[in-house]
């Protein structure tokens, strides 16, 4: 079970930091499906891609575990904070005389969001639930 945590542990890492240089580089996307109550989204899209490089690294590091959980944390936060946005973007989609992307494309992202938060939480060493260490 280590040698699985440990691979998903680095493709949580890339996965974040893909993710993170695409909100700092590319932010329109993440503009169009911000809520409108977010003040400055700007702002907020280019920290929130700060967040997930940054948290990528710290999942990724092999020289403290500290550091890894902490890392870990903030990107279980990060994934309960950002749901707000997933939700307005299923409903912007739904809204569109097309349907956007649909729901074979929302749907499950709205189910990935709950594991995201655990995977992020398991691979960083947060938590072992529901797989105990023998």
């Amino acid at each position: 079970m280590t040698r699985v945590r440990t691979i998903l542990r680095y493709v949580m890492g890339v996965f974040y930091a893909l993710a993170g240089y695409a909100h700092i580089a590319s932010p329109e996307p993440f503009l169009t499906i911000t809520p409108r109550w977010v003040p400055v989204p700007e702002t907020v899209v280019f920290w929130t891609g700060v967040a997930e490089l940054l948290g990528a690294v710290a999942l990724v590091q092999g020289w403290s575990p500290r550091l890894r959980k902490a890392g870990a944390i903030g990107l279980a936060l990060y994934a309960v904070c950002v749901f707000p946005a997933n939700i307005h973007h299923f409903a912007l989609d739904m809204a569109r005389p097309d349907g956007g992307l649909g729901f074979g494309y929302h749907v499950p992202r709205m189910f990935a969001q709950p594991l995201l938060v655990w995977l992020a939480l398991w691979t960083g060493g947060v938590t072992d639930w529901p797989l105990r260490r023998r």
